[in-house]
């Protein structure tokens, strides 16, 4: 099925872009129930993305990711009759919700807790070996963000979230990250162990900048890809916007498909880049030293939501890939059918589980390297992107109620939770490709009595 690829106006760009504001913040990789086709009374699971007749039912809705344009984010459409109200769907983006909460001027991410400093540089990644599967005719593109030790930050502007938008409703304007852009890499830091990132469905590669900039201050090379189409708005050099070209009854087994191939790919250009090589389009300068530390001899993969759910898929497809993190996310198509020898960790919010959910079960039974499965106590899905941080900033910008927001994020507190999920993900990747052993992935600890072991 041939699709027309789509023209954005300077208009159409300005309004996609407001969009993607809250598509940044809002990207958990959940469909609405309509949208998917899913009965009123059959809330979706949390981690799902598109339709897909693997889906488990029963369990908790999590935020739509992709608003319409002249629409505020709301619960998914079709909400189970005791599950909280979700937003009038026809409030617009400039009203924020009836809420007596004072939004501030700026949201902040967490500062990042390792020794080193962080940049980032912005990379334009075509692939002329392969075709872009959702629009006809149009190689391959795709825009990441390498996040890296970096040292003389100052000397260098500090970056915003790759997003389109940067002012939300209200006036409040998003984080101002960590990473300075182009800043030098620490040669101190060595050959830096790789880490990619793939955001939830209809999210961005900027929705998990809290764990992924903690993760370059302790000394990663961490890559956030933008699954180009699949994904909210993703702006190119120059000002041209892509977003979704999804077909009518794409599935998520599709989309986990594309997303594993374009992490082959990414990998690719790594090493590409270790071998002096620079493969960003525009030939944008790379940082001072990175080619001497960027490596694929040592990489992991982590992501969240539909990005979790993507992980096993890519560890498959790729054998550099030495092991593997899903944060909450569900596994669509073949990938929870296939053995998996190399580590992999799950990671879920309260109410998402091997019982709950089909594919963990039978990702489980295939998993032959080390597995771990971990529980959050007190997480809602939300929580493992960075809306957990960021809704309880300034709920009336994002036009939620305390409901919602409770729903979303469940009941653990923001900081909280941020810092558990930054030291459970660094100990494994840690452990496996720095073979550096905390212990702390041993079993339940006093430190730490929000996780729990699931055997």
């Amino acid at each position: 099925m041939k699709h027309a690829r789509r023209r954005h106006s300077p208009l159409r760009a300005r309004v996609a872009g407001t969009t993607g504001a809250l598509a940044v913040i809002l990207g958990a990789g959940v469909a609405p129930a309509v949208a998917a086709g899913k009965s009123a009374g059959t809330p979706m699971t949390a981690p799902a993305a598109l339709d897909d007749p693997a889906q488990p039912q029963g369990q908790v809705a999590a935020l739509d990711a992709a608003p319409a344009p002249d629409r505020a984010a709301a619960l998914d459409a079709a909400p189970a009759p005791d599950r909280a109200a979700a937003l009038d769907a026809a409030q617009p983006p400039g009203q924020a919700a009836a809420l007596d909460v004072p939004a501030p001027g700026q949201l902040t991410l967490p500062a990042p807790t390792g020794r080193y400093g962080v940049g980032t540089v912005d990379l334009h990644l075509r692939d002329a070996k392969r075709m872009d599967p959702w629009v006809p005719g149009q190689q391959r593109e795709l825009m990441v963000s390498l996040w890296y030790p970096a040292t003389h930050t100052s000397r260098y502007p500090a970056a915003l979230l790759p997003n389109s938008q940067q002012v939300l409703p209200g006036g409040v304007t998003l984080p101002t990250t960590a990473g300075h852009t182009g800043a030098p890499v620490d040669h101190k830091a060595g050959k830096l162990p790789v880490l990619l990132y793939s955001p939830g469905g209809r999210g961005n590669r900027a929705t998990g900048t809290a764990l992924v900039q903690d993760l370059a201050s302790r000394g990663y090379l961490v890559v956030t890809i933008d699954h180009t189409h699949d994904t909210g708005d993703v702006v190119f050099p120059g000002g041209r916007h892509e977003g979704s070209m999804l077909p009518p009854g794409t599935k998520s087994r599709d989309l986990i498909d594309v997303r594993a191939a374009d992490t082959h790919f990414v990998i690719d250009q790594l090493a590409e880049i270790a071998r002096g090589h620079n493969p960003d389009v525009e030939h944008k300068p790379l940082p001072r030293g990175l080619t001497q530390a960027a490596s694929t001899k040592h990489v992991g993969m982590f992501g969240a939501s539909l990005g979790g759910g993507s992980v096993a898929a890519a560890m498959q497809q790729d054998s550099r890939i030495d092991a593997g993190v899903n944060l909450d996310g569900q596994l669509f198509g073949s990938s929870e059918h296939k053995r998996l020898d190399r580590p992999y960790m799950l990671f879920s919010s309260e109410h998402h589980n091997r019982d709950t959910d089909r594919s963990w079960e039978r990702l489980w039974d295939n998993l032959h390297g080390e597995r771990l499965d971990l529980k959050l106590h007190g997480s809602g899905h939300n929580s493992f992107v960075d809306n957990q941080v960021l809704f309880p900033q300034a709920p009336g910008a994002f036009g939620i109620t305390p409901e919602v927001m409770q729903q979303a994020l469940g009941t653990i507190d923001p900081n909280r939770s941020i810092e558990v999920q930054r030291t459970y993900v660094a100990a494994f990747f840690d452990k496996h490709l720095r073979h550096r052993n905390s212990h702390l992935l041993d079993g339940p600890s006093r430190h730490y009595p929000e996780v729990d072991f699931i055997r």
